[in-house]
């Protein structure tokens, strides 16, 4: 057995959405390419592992805190747009169709899966909504069951706060991604949205 080659498998296989056909053609490709290309890849995993962190305010990924997009002083404050992931921040800004602030929760809710609230940026949200300048909550979690889930339990929390809560349209594929989701699909969906109703 090859052992270098098998752990190298292994580490392929922890990446999301990876399964061990995928991860062993990743592997060989790797072993089969010029050594400067490869030292170039670890050297790009290594700096961006260095330089890449969490934004103190919205959680999204930035080499600078706070971030670009909290350091502008031209976005909407009034407006707050919560999503799962770092990648679904990247996606909707690509549409250019918001203008506001992002929260970054890091996950869904998933019992199953051991992650409550506690697991969540959900506490620094509620922060960010101290000093009232916040008018608007905008869900744009995965609509999947997890996401359903989040958005509801979000919209329970915040709407006693005084606060209005919609929910991103229905533009979006059921059990889809909001990271693979096409520009014009996402701008819709952020243009149209609704505000969650009560029980």
């Amino acid at each position: 057995m090859n052992e270098p080659l098998e752990r190298l498998v292994e580490q392929f296989r922890r990446l999301p959405g990876v399964g061990v056909k995928t991860a062993r053609r990743l592997a060989y490709f790797i072993l089969e390419e010029p050594q400067a290309d490869v030292d170039a890849f670890v050297r790009a995993i290594t700096e961006a592992k260095a330089q890449v962190r969490h934004c103190s305010i919205c959680h999204n990924l930035s080499t600078q805190d706070p971030c670009e997009v909290c350091r502008d002083g031209k976005r909407d404050g009034t407006t707050i747009l919560v999503v799962e992931t770092p990648a679904d921040v990247q996606a909707l800004e690509r549409c250019r169709g918001y203008r506001g602030l992002y929260h970054v929760l890091h996950g869904v809710l998933s019992p199953l899966d051991g992650v409550g609230p506690e697991q969540l940026q959900i506490r620094s949200l509620l922060e960010r909504l101290r000093d009232n300048t916040v008018q608007e909550i905008i869900l744009a979690t995965d609509p999947d069951a997890e996401g359903e889930a989040t958005a509801l339990y979000l919209a329970n929390l915040l709407r006693p706060i005084g606060l209005k809560v919609t929910r991103i349209a229905r533009g979006l594929p059921a059990g889809g991604d909001i990271g693979f989701v096409d520009d014009v699909t996402l701008a819709g969906a952020i243009t149209h949205r609704q505000e969650m109703g009560g029980n």
